[in-house]
């Protein structure tokens, strides 16, 4: 565990983003290794990136010379090595909610928001931007429809599952900053956008903020 993390992502992933704030939950070093999903092509599509991680996508951890793809897989990996503070809760109901919710997320609207799907629907459907940009916002907004509901479930909570925040909020927050990037109403929701209120005041969620990240070009054209 004294091995330096080093984290392989881009600024606006979301599943980058989410990743980035377990890190600074748990307060865990690491190294930020910025792979530009547009530049070139795509940084991620090569062979050097694809070494790292054959699936060609972001994130990618390494740590003690393993590499760990997939958010969720990367999630779980830092809970069992740095367990506080917990994210995942111990009860087993209440894991299931806070699971599900990841779910959500993580399966029914992250995958079809996906610059990848948004790509093939161009190259190989030849659906003009509007047309993409109506579909993806067509899953979001009934991905969070369905996480909205969930929440509400929880009465008197502050949070997805209680008074504190559990992993479910670091697929939240990266989700609706999605939904606001691509112009999504976000009237509908208004206990994740309550949700979204308490995390942005915390110092974890404003470093892994996507403004906040090295391979910003705002940032970059800064330096």
């Amino acid at each position: 565990m004294k091995n330096k993390i080093q984290l392989y992502s881009y600024y606006r992933s979301s599943c980058s983003y989410r990743v980035r704030i377990a890190l600074y939950l748990k307060n865990i070093p690491f190294e930020y290794m910025p792979i530009h999903l547009l530049r070139k092509g795509g940084e991620q599509k090569s062979e050097k990136y694809k070494q790292i991680n054959p699936e060609g996508q972001v994130p990618a951890l390494i740590h003690n010379n393993q590499v760990i793809t997939q958010s969720m897989a990367i999630l779980h990996y830092l809970e069992d090595i740095y367990p506080s503070p917990a994210l995942f809760p111990k009860e087993p109901k209440q894991k299931a909610h806070v699971l599900s919710i990841c779910e959500i997320i993580n399966s029914s609207i992250q995958p079809l928001q996906n610059l990848m799907v948004l790509n093939y629907l161009k190259s190989q459907w030849q659906l003009d931007e509007k047309k993409r940009t109506a579909w993806l916002k067509f899953w979001i907004n009934r991905g969070l429809l369905s996480v909205e509901q969930k929440i509400k479930e929880n009465h008197f909570s502050s949070f997805s599952a209680g008074r504190s925040l559990t992993v479910a909020e670091l697929f939240i927050i990266p989700q609706i900053y999605n939904a606001k990037r691509f112009n999504v109403s976000l009237n509908k929701f208004p206990r994740l956008l309550a949700i979204e209120d308490l995390c942005q005041h915390l110092p974890a969620f404003k470093k892994a903020h996507p403004d906040t990240q090295p391979d910003n070009p705002l940032n970059i054209k800064k330096k």
